[in-house]
């Protein structure tokens, strides 16, 4: 009967230590969210000045260039094609732009969750390659 009673003993002390781990837990649950509370509500206050900052700080940038054909594209060779390829990256978006005939443009818009990878030729400095999904 012993060993039983020392196992009982064993579990009330186990059960009482739990007890007090999770009120110790549900406390540092609380200051921790208390935190985050006083710093989302002073954030406000230091933010307005940032952001107009920042809103001016990259503008749209433009840049006249050539398209490398691909493999894939070898069909469409015609004269090499200047666009005009327009980064914005606060707003992220990369277009491309091509000047046809009669003053008409053709244009593609491409998002930045679009872009998988940009990859700069080692062998070509002036050389983009731009990966997008699918």
């Amino acid at each position: 009967q012993t060993a039983g009673q020392s196992g009982e003993q064993e579990l009330e002390s186990l059960v009482l230590k739990l007890s007090v781990l999770k009120d110790f837990l549900s406390s540092i649950e609380k200051k921790a969210l208390k935190a985050l509370q006083e710093m989302s509500s002073a954030a406000p206050a230091a933010s307005p000045q940032p952001l107009s900052r920042k809103a001016k700080s990259i503008p749209v940038q433009t840049f006249e260039v050539k398209l490398d054909i691909t493999l894939g594209d070898l069909t469409k060779i015609g004269k090499s094609q200047k666009y005009t390829l327009s980064v914005d990256v606060e707003g992220g978006k990369l277009v491309v732009l091509k000047k046809q005939k009669d003053s008409q443009e053709d244009w593609n818009t491409f998002t930045h969750d679009k872009i998988r990878q940009l990859i700069k030729s080692q062998r070509v400095q002036n050389k983009l390659g731009i990966v997008f999904e699918k």
